[in-house]
């Protein structure tokens, strides 16, 4: 019986996937998977038991990913799964950032009890004036799931769209309109565009990478979408943007102490991937990868080992092993199994930076020795055997 953890509430539409192999449990001292959304684990003591960690959304910030690799825990995120639910909240952005909606929106509210309203409002309504989208351009950086989709819907609703991304995937690249002008240079984006969408992860080379520098390019009354994570955009620099005129408007969907209430600050409270069909799809897809490594040792959407696939387990033992990604690994793991005179009918091995992993099928039952003996190899983290 598989012990499976869920660090928050995931949809049952998830949860009800598994079968009755697997079991909820209310601790995570003895589960061999965690399942989580938001939940911080980097003060948690991760057990020895524990194998698979699969966070319901994309980003995995709240994840020791490093440690987790070093004990073996291969963690998966579920890409594009909350895409749809992104996107159409980037789009309402757009338009949050092109008209005055939230201006206009607290005047009437102020002005509820006023009996003359009717009358007021238009007089009143000039402030709240704006632009349209149509004809504007918008430069997009970041091509993955959420943002070839606003790419591609901007398009649409008529604007100039550029895209930045020099890391595109190929299932990005094909789901993007041909219409998007493809940029080699982020600058030119800067330089070119009315409207600025940011969709990359936060990595150290991505944060803060809205700033001062990236400003003084930029055209004067620029407007900059944050909807995917908060450390890409320098706060302190963003205030003197928007005191200065440079930048017009800043919608985010990440509020903090710095921009919190900051003239010329949209500030929505994380709400991207907070729709009932998001929340479902990430359920359901992280459910299907756990399954699928805790059943077949397979590995899809990994953020900390690299994907390996070896279809469904046939075979009278198959062994999923963990391991750093040095030379020699293969023909010591075959050396075990070939001293036991076990027959290897099939072996697959991806390796990922630091990291690898190793599925092999075996024609035996793999005893306990043979186990210790792979464990024992210099460089791996988990041995982990499915019959």
């Amino acid at each position: 019986m598989t012990k499976v953890n869920c660090l928050n509430p995931i949809a049952d539409c998830g949860l009800s996937l598994f079968s009755d192999n697997y079991e909820m449990v209310d601790s995570m001292d003895n589960a061999e998977a965690v399942l989580v959304r938001s939940a911080s684990m980097h003060d948690l003591d991760l057990p020895e038991s524990l194998v698979a960690i699969a966070r319901a959304g994309a980003g995995v910030n709240n994840i020791p990913l490093d440690k987790c690799a070093e004990q073996g825990i291969v963690v998966f995120n579920t890409p594009g799964a909350n895409a749809n639910g992104v996107k159409e909240l980037v789009i309402a952005g757009l338009l949050l950032a092109s008209r005055d909606i939230v201006g206009g929106y607290n005047w009437v509210k102020a002005n509820a009890e006023d009996a003359d309203i009717a009358k007021k409002v238009e007089k009143a309504k000039s402030q709240f004036a704006g632009n349209e989208v149509q004809g504007k351009k918008l430069g997009v950086i970041g091509l993955g799931a959420i943002g070839a989709k606003v790419a591609n819907i901007a398009f649409r609703l008529g604007m100039d769209v550029y895209g930045y991304d020099p890391y595109v995937s190929v299932d990005a690249a094909w789901s993007l309109s041909r219409h998007i002008k493809h940029i080699t240079n982020v600058e030119d984006i800067y330089r070119e565009c009315d409207y600025i969408t940011v969709h990359v992860p936060a990595l150290d080379s991505t944060k803060g990478m809205i700033n001062k520098d990236a400003f003084a390019v930029m055209k004067d009354g620029v407007k900059i979408l944050n909807f995917s994570r908060d450390a890409l955009v320098n706060d302190e620099d963003m205030k003197d943007a928007l005191a200065s005129g440079k930048v017009s408007v800043y919608v985010t969907d990440f509020p903090n102490p710095a921009i919190a209430g900051v003239e010329g600050v949209v500030t929505l409270p994380h709400l991207g991937a907070s729709t009932a069909e998001s929340e479902d799809n990430c359920a359901i897809m992280a459910v299907k990868q756990v399954a699928d490594f805790m059943e077949n040792g397979n590995i899809k959407n990994s953020v900390n080992y690299p994907a390996c696939d070896a279809g469904v387990c046939t075979a009278a033992a198959r062994i999923c092993i963990c391991h750093k990604n040095i030379p020699d690994m293969l023909t010591r793991f075959t050396g075990v199994f070939s001293k036991e005179k076990i027959n290897i009918s099939n072996m697959v091995s991806k390796s990922r930076g630091d990291w690898a992993y190793t599925i092999l099928d075996v024609e035996s039952e793999v005893d306990a020795t043979s186990e210790a003996e792979l464990s024992a190899v210099e460089g791996v983290v988990k041995v982990r055997v499915i019959a």
